[in-house]
């Protein structure tokens, strides 16, 4: 299971209500979110089938399993299935990886048609296939490509652009300056996997440097 903390401090205020009544816990831009214990994205297990058990069993928030941009750009009618959700899902979180901001921006304009509420850059990843070609955490080792990417992104989609970090490597524990970057290039939200790219899903995670965030 991964610890994960999301910081929401900042995210700007709406007057839209998708749960009549009731009062969001927090926003993410115009978003409402209405509690507080929200589903990783994990890949091979945040399908759809799953994700709407876990929304009808309290989960406040949909992150689809993370779809390679170059995927989406390539074979948009194979990676539809990824991005299929069900409406009582909303808030929905589309999770995209690429380690080139170009492509992110391609994908994320295309994905944006199926009506998500949100996008998430996904730099958390740890898996060799990812990290070391520079996308998924890969990318904390590149922070002004982090800041080309979210800046290109915030101003280009009409819905808020997220993103999922860890602590960085061992030997680059980039996450607060990774973190400045964000909010600095238009990020609505960070979600924090308190661990570096070493550790993977084991050991403790670092309770202390997501409070730091």
């Amino acid at each position: 299971m991964e610890s994960v903390q999301v910081n929401t401090q900042g995210v700007e205020s709406s007057i839209g209500e998708t749960q009549p009544g009731k009062t969001p816990l927090f926003r993410v831009k115009d978003v409402p979110v209405y509690g507080d214990a929200i589903l990783a994205p994990m890949d091979g297990y945040s399908e759809w089938p799953y994700r709407s058990l876990c929304a009808e069993l309290g989960s406040a928030m949909s992150y689809t399993e993370f779809v390679k941009a170059k995927n989406i750009i390539r074979a948009y009618e194979h990676m539809a299935p990824r991005l299929t959700y069900d409406e009582g899902e909303r808030p929905v979180v589309f999770q995209l990886w690429s380690e080139n901001p170009g492509e992110l921006l391609e994908a994320a304009l295309r994905v944006q048609d199926k009506a998500p509420d949100i996008i998430d850059i996904n730099m958390g990843c740890p898996a060799k296939t990812v990290a070391h070609i520079g996308a998924g955490v890969g990318l904390m080792r590149t922070p002004l490509k982090i800041a080309r990417i979210f800046s290109k992104l915030s101003n280009a989609l009409e819905v808020p652009v997220t993103g999922k970090i860890r602590l960085g490597w061992e030997d680059c524990r980039s996450y607060r300056l990774v973190a400045r970057i964000l909010e600095e290039n238009g990020a609505a939200l960070i979600a924090v996997h308190g661990r570096t790219k070493e550790q993977g899903y084991g050991g403790e995670a670092d309770w202390d440097a997501i409070a730091e965030i």
